[in-house]
């Protein structure tokens, strides 16, 4: 079952009209016909079936069969300051975060990062890890599609964290899986909570100086991780913890 978004304007008491490209995307690429059944989420964060009813180049028509398809999104709203990743190592931890269900993500330039990106190229690259988001929120039958920020400096980035309920922060130099599993089990259904991942040079020490007296520094285990694999390895961690026992 195919996965579309709309705008709360798109949606009436009995159909939902879907405009924009994925009427193409619809009609030429998929090749889907009237009776086929698709989930709608709305921005409102509503998700209904529905049936396909008309097929136009302007437009596609939607029977609403279900107005409360089941939620997809984790009682939590985990937010990714993912430090700039050399390559296209961003876009694939866009894509994995997305699926594994966070709800936004921070790209951080930090004094380690490899990347150095400069405005022009920093909006380019923004634009196309948002479609990244939105791709990977389909696939994945996500409720909403995760909002992808500006590159911050890390001091923006600390500041927009601390708005967070929770704190985060994998250090491959951080020992003992204890604390790690305890800040695990403090996590409540409705909070909001910050994940802050190191490039690959590592944290500089004066940035884990900055963050230990306000946020939770943990350990990810024995082995050192590449900061895309960091990333994917605490939200998985959070994800099955969420499903598991977080209630809504």
């Amino acid at each position: 079952m195919y996965q579309f978004f709309v705008e709360d304007e798109q949606v009436g008491r009995d159909f939902i009209t879907i405009t924009g490209q994925d009427v193409n995307h619809i009609k030429n690429v998929l090749r889907m016909k009237p009776g086929e059944v698709v989930r709608v989420s709305s921005q409102g964060g509503h998700d209904y079936y529905c049936s396909i009813l008309e097929l136009t180049d302007d437009f596609v028509q939607l029977d609403i069969l279900d107005s409360e398809a089941a939620g997809t999104e984790l009682p939590c709203r985990i937010y990714l300051f993912q430090a700039l990743p050399k390559g296209d190592r961003m876009e694939y931890v866009i894509q994995k975060a997305v699926e594994l269900g966070v709800y936004e993500i921070i790209p951080v330039a930090m004094k380690y990062c490899v990347v150095r990106l400069d405005e022009k190229k920093a909006q380019a690259k923004v634009r196309r890890w948002q479609a990244v988001a939105e791709s990977a929120a389909k696939q994945s039958k996500r409720s909403r599609i995760p909002n992808i920020h500006p590159v911050m400096s890390y001091q923006e980035a600390l500041k927009y964290a601390m708005e967070c309920d929770r704190h985060l922060v994998p250090y491959e130099n951080e020992r003992g899986m204890r604390a790690t599993a305890e800040a695990l089990a403090a996590i409540r259904a409705g909070e909001s909570l910050s994940v802050m991942i190191g490039p690959e040079g590592g944290f500089a020490q004066e940035e884990i100086e900055a963050v230990r007296e306000r946020m939770q520094v943990i350990s990810l285990g024995k082995r050192i991780l590449r900061t895309d694999t960091a990333a994917i390895a605490v939200l998985s961690m959070l994800m099955l913890h969420m499903e598991m026992h977080v209630l809504e």
